[in-house]
């Protein structure tokens, strides 16, 4: 009875073990281009502080658009949902924006979420770049970043029906407990959204 407890012990102690080996040495892994999995995100201090500047940037830089996007950004892809996992919202593109850069105060994409009373919330940003563009600069070594977020490559075929490209979702105007830089927003709903605005 008494070896019987020991081992029970000893079997909870290595199990604890190894879950927290794991939360320590898990490194900063990208979200899979096509699935609703989210991968862990974990940030050194000076990272946690890049990733809030860089939010506190994009907020000023997109602070006149919450309700509305401006002149330029058109609705693509009506409102994209991944189910259980939340949504990535209403996608208003600027297509004169596309070409083989980023500039953090101009992102290509701005995104939002239909509400119920027919109105529009800003709720992120999103960065995009085919793969072909950026790799034709040879400037370019490696994926995209900004401020030290990588990209993540979404490779044809895929679900929008684009060539490859780089994207980073950025939800500066509604916080997402799975990462301020993953895809998918589980506080993102298309429930709302009425067809094409």
């Amino acid at each position: 009875m008494k070896v019987r407890r020991i081992a029970m012990q000893l079997r909870y102690s290595v199990i604890g073990v190894f879950a927290l080996m794991s939360s320590f040495a898990s490194p900063v892994m990208a979200q899979d281009d096509h699935s609703h999995l989210q991968a862990p995100q974990v940030q050194s201090p000076e990272s946690r502080v890049k990733a809030g500047t860089l939010v506190n940037e994009i907020r000023e830089a997109t602070k006149n658009f919450q309700t509305q996007p401006p002149a330029g950004y058109s609705l693509l892809l009506g409102c994209v949902s991944g189910g259980d996992f939340g949504a990535m919202g209403m996608h208003f593109l600027n297509g004169a924006l596309l070409d083989s850069e980023i500039t953090r105060d101009t992102p290509e994409i701005l995104l939002y979420e239909p509400l119920p009373n027919g109105r529009l919330q800003l709720t992120g940003v999103d960065y995009i770049v085919t793969k072909e563009a950026w790799e034709s600069n040879p400037d370019h070594k490696g994926p995209p970043e900004l401020e030290g977020q990588l990209f993540h490559l979404f490779t044809s075929p895929n679900r929008f029906g684009l060539p490859d490209f780089y994207t980073l979702h950025v939800w500066a105007w509604k916080a997402n407990p799975t990462g301020t830089f993953t895809n998918w927003n589980p506080n993102v709903s298309c429930d709302a959204f009425r067809g094409e605005k």
